[in-house]
């Protein structure tokens, strides 16, 4: 009889989606877990610092205020799920340089800049987020982004589908043989006014 056992992508997904079931967030329920040679190291879901209020008890700053989703992320009571997971693994002294991070939707620009400072060195995400800076950071730094395909059950590499991740001036979309764009860098020219 053969087991199916899930592969280490889709396993560590997984569980990043059963912690998203801790948020708080009224908006979305983002979970993040950061793994290192096939070990959990960190795990962190969206919702405000320890001792205050919740989204969930005191209604949407954001909503009230009809903030778009993907901007003005300091305008909010909770933190990200993946700022969340760098700050337990720095609270329990566990180094996360090297390690990857499964996040179930793509890191906003703050988020994206906190995982490249902290030498996490391949995001893993299963849903996009509308935030633009976040894709030109990720363009512009070493980081390995993958895109985690459910409906398939495999894992796009470097790979993420038109609608989420367009190329900008300076980049060139390449379809790849399963159809979704692969966005390469190139040297932008100076424009001639």
């Amino acid at each position: 009889m053969k087991i199916n056992r899930p592969d280490w992508d889709s396993y560590f997904m997984d569980i990043a989606r059963i912690v998203s079931r801790r948020s708080t967030c009224i908006r979305r329920n983002v979970g993040a877990l950061i793994v290192k040679d096939k070990r959990i190291l960190s795990t962190g879901y969206n919702g405000a610092p320890i001792n205050l209020k919740h989204c969930i008890d005191t209604g949407c700053m954001r909503e009230r205020l009809k903030i778009a989703s993907g901007e003005r992320h300091e305008l909010c009571r909770g933190l990200h799920a993946e700022q969340n997971a760098i700050i337990q693994a720095a609270y329990h002294g566990v180094s996360i340089n090297g390690a990857d991070i499964y996040s179930t939707h793509l890191p906003c620009s703050i988020c994206m800049k906190m995982i490249i400072n902290a030498g996490i060195a391949k995001v893993l995400y299963a849903d996009g987020y509308p935030d633009e800076l976040s894709h030109e950071f990720i363009l512009e730094s070493a980081i390995v982004v993958q895109k985690i395909d459910f409906e398939k059950k495999t894992a796009l590499d470097k790979t993420v589908q038109d609608s989420e991740f367009p190329a900008w001036p300076g980049q060139v979309a390449v379809r790849s043989v399963n159809q979704h764009v692969k966005v390469k860098n190139f040297k932008l020219r100076s424009k001639k006014a």
